[in-house]
């Protein structure tokens, strides 16, 4: 027992410091991905939800961390999109039942870690298909391709033009 409770100390681990100018690209790539996002949806999707709450996760991901593998577009752009399609099947054979969130989000997780394409907002995107309410209920099959889909590759073009204005930075590592 007292090996098992040891583990959750934890170890000191040196923590490299991010600096202001990193710091100050993130934030541009943050709010420029943001603001068009909002920008599409207000000014031409009107009609269509574009704005998801995993894409604030995600865009810590790919803009403060975009060396992390979790980053990299074929894990933001697949890692979502079938985490959305598995929420949605959930939802559609359960409703918005605990049960139905509670498998929403492991079996995103098991999809993504068998087609390793691992992106934590990914089981956000699966979560928000069954408890996201009305608006998203409606969205049904479209849900993956619009919002999640076209969010990410709104993302994500907008990672790979700001992550590599900076010449200390480079993204993606791998597609």
């Amino acid at each position: 027992m007292k090996a098992y409770l040891g583990k959750m100390r934890g170890e000191p681990t040196p923590r490299p410091r991010v600096g202001w100018k990193d710091a100050c690209w993130s934030w541009l790539g943050a709010f420029t991905g943001m603001a068009v996002i909002c920008w599409l949806s207000s000014a031409w999707l009107s009609q269509q939800l574009l704005i998801v709450g995993s894409f604030g996760a995600t865009s810590v991901l790919i803009y403060a961390a975009p060396e992390s593998p979790f980053a990299q577009p074929s894990h933001v752009l697949f890692g979502s999109v079938l985490s959305a399609l598995v929420g949605v099947g959930c939802y559609q054979l359960l409703g918005a039942t605990p049960i139905s969130m509670a498998l929403a989000v492991s079996l995103s997780i098991l999809v993504m870690q068998l087609t390793h394409t691992v992106h934590p907002p990914g089981a956000a995107a699966a979560l928000i298909a069954v408890a996201g309410g009305a608006s998203v209920h409606k969205l049904g099959w479209w849900y993956p391709l619009i919002p999640i889909g076209a969010g990410c590759v709104v993302m994500l073009v907008v990672a790979i033009l700001v992550n590599n204005l900076a010449r200390h930075r480079r993204y993606p590592r791998y597609w």
